[in-house]
């Protein structure tokens, strides 16, 4: 699926609410990111998003100008459950 201007490069609405928590409870790696890198247009003027509801995944990070999409893997994704719920998600996605 392809996003384009008129669908907010696949914002999804449906899932605002869950974005917004994982906003207010975010990793340290992902705080870290934010703070020392991606906040405030410190890369070249482009600005990122966190937590952006995309299609039907919540990126981490995204900057739309450039189509990018930043996943930042903690150590939740060493959980067994999640592992499992990682691979179903990659196997859905394709």
């Amino acid at each position: 699926m392809e996003a384009d201007e008129n669908n907010y490069y696949g914002y999804n609405a449906g899932l605002k609410g869950f974005a917004k928590e994982l906003r207010n409870g975010m990793t340290k790696a992902e705080a870290c990111l934010w703070k020392y890198a991606l906040k405030s247009r410190q890369r070249n003027g482009y600005q990122f998003r966190r937590q952006r509801p995309v299609f039907n995944f919540i990126a981490d990070f995204m900057c739309k100008e450039l189509r990018l999409v930043i996943e930042v893997d903690g150590i939740t994704h060493t959980w067994e459950e999640t592992v499992i719920r990682d691979m179903e998600k990659d196997r859905d996605s394709v």
